[in-house]
């Protein structure tokens, strides 16, 4: 009996010291890939002490959040080539179209990373409210008579979700194509039965990624963020705008107040690069080539003169092609930049960018909710303010609701109009879609909405903002730590 109970122990001893070996070979192979990726050296310093300090959890927290996807084939090599060679015939000299040689260098810029074409003469229509922008989408769906392809992080089930969806199974059941990307988080809570009517009735729906197991671990932190639609290859549509109630009603939380947000409607030679993007993701779900007619002459009209670039990102991205766009414009202004976020956790360079043009004397603005929907965001986004404002950068807090606007205005002919937010997991997680407009009459339009919306805003100096209790300060530096992830 002694002996058997020596044995059991013995062979117990031997479990432990095989999954103990077992786990530091983990952690080690882990700390290899964390540091032959070559990151940024504090991310990769602060995943190796997490891996080191915090058993187990570390693991499971490098797993869900640390990994990278970079340089990861997305689509096929043949399709990018494909795709790309319809859109250069609409290739343009950009040195014969006037802009300064800033702006000229961003528009390379573009093209260098991701291959984003230059469009000339587009219209853009500006939509501020979930009200205008619903009803214009209400009408150019009906107005379909070909296809309908439509990308959103999240489609609610609710009453504005209900009335596209009628329409859009109507559209179906008249004979037009209707396509849905939606986001398998952001559509996380939507009733799987919201969409499978759609499916019932032709339409083709489905996740970007479906997040089930065992993928779940694989999936849940990269997220299709881009909000886009083309419709019969005439008109489309990108912003931060989703199918929701919110965007109309305004905020359910606390005292009532607007959703603000910024989304545009576009119609021009632009419109083909939004059927691009789309095409890609679509292919990277099924696996199919869209080969969907798309309009080559538009009515032009006096207002049709902006010149657009589509730039998009995510985490399979060479480079930060948005975060990288953002910081050359930011860096080559020379008047004003003026920035509308939801959420405001930069990188160090966009940081050290804006502080540079706020010192040299560029009027920096950058508008922010008072109140956010995550109490973290919130948080931690505060724990930027002080260094900013320091630099002599502005702060305007917005306090009639919730500001889920993603602007970016510099100087007089260039802004950027998307579904980034500025924050690390729009820059490095998200798949992220942006507009960005060159354009006077455009860029008049949008810097007159940020003065109109700084109405609703209250500021406060460097040291009104340092004078708050300490103990805020101290949270707010803590859930900061936690702004790659967040």
């Amino acid at each position: 009996m002694i002996s058997t109970i020596m044995l059991a122990i013995s062979l117990l001893d031997w479990v432990y010291v095989i999954i103990t070996v077992a786990y530091i070979c983990t952690v080690l192979s882990i700390i290899w890939v964390v540091i032959s990726e070559n990151r940024n050296p504090v991310r990769s310093l602060a995943w190796i002490t997490v891996l080191l300090m915090v058993p187990v959890v570390g693991i499971v927290l490098y797993m869900f959040f640390g990994r990278s996807l970079r340089s990861t084939l997305f689509v096929s090599q043949r399709l990018r080539r494909m795709s790309q060679q319809e859109l250069k015939a609409y290739q343009v000299d950009i040195e014969r179209l006037g802009f300064s040689q800033n702006t000229q260098q961003t528009i390379r810029l573009a093209h260098t990373m991701c291959r984003s074409y230059y469009f000339s003469n587009n219209k853009v229509d500006i939509y501020t409210n979930g009200t205008d922008k619903f009803n214009a989408l209400r009408a150019d769906l009906r107005a379909a008579t070909q296809y309908i392809n439509m990308q959103y992080y999240i489609f609610e089930n609710d009453r504005i979700g209900n009335e596209i969806r009628n329409i859009l199974i109507e559209k179906a059941r008249q004979g037009v194509k209707v396509r849905i990307i939606y986001d398998g988080v952001g559509s996380f809570n939507v009733d799987k039965r919201f969409f499978k009517t759609m499916l019932d009735a032709g339409i083709e729906a489905y996740p970007f990624m479906r997040i089930n197991f065992p993928q779940f671990a694989q999936r849940v932190n990269w997220r299709n963020h881009r909000k886009i639609m083309v419709i019969d290859g005439k008109c489309g549509y990108i912003g931060g705008m989703n199918v929701a109630d919110r965007y109309v009603d305004g905020c359910s939380w606390g005292t009532r107040g607007v959703w603000r947000d910024t989304h545009l409607r576009i119609t021009g030679p632009a419109v083909k690069a939004l059927q691009h993007s789309f095409a890609l993701d679509w292919n990277f779900m099924n696996k199919q080539v869209l080969n969907d007619h798309i309009a080559t002459e538009w009515d032009e009209t006096p207002d049709s003169k902006a010149g657009i670039q589509l730039v998009t990102s995510g985490p399979m991205s060479d480079w930060n092609n948005i975060a990288l766009m953002m910081l050359n414009a930011i860096s080559n202004a020379k008047k004003c930049v003026y920035l509308q976020t939801p959420y405001f956790l930069p990188t160090e360079a966009l940081l050290k960018a804006l502080q540079t043009s706020a010192l040299s004397g560029v009027d920096v603005r950058i508008m922010i909710p008072q109140r956010s929907d995550s109490t973290m965001l919130r948080l931690a986004s505060y724990s930027y303010v002080s260094e900013c404002l320091r630099a002599g950068i502005k702060f305007h807090f917005f306090t009639a609701g919730m500001l889920h606007s993603k602007v970016l205005i510099i100087d007089d002919e260039l802004s950027t109009v998307g579904s980034t937010n500025f924050d690390f997991r729009s820059f490095e997680h998200n798949y992220e879609g942006n507009v960005f407009i060159y354009d006077s009459s455009t860029n008049a339009r949008l810097k007159q909405t940020f003065h109109t919306d700084m109405a609703d805003c209250t500021t406060c100096s460097y040291q009104q903002w340092m004078a708050r209790p300490k103990a805020k300060r101290m949270l707010e530096s803590l859930i900061r730590l936690l702004s790659p992830v967040l």
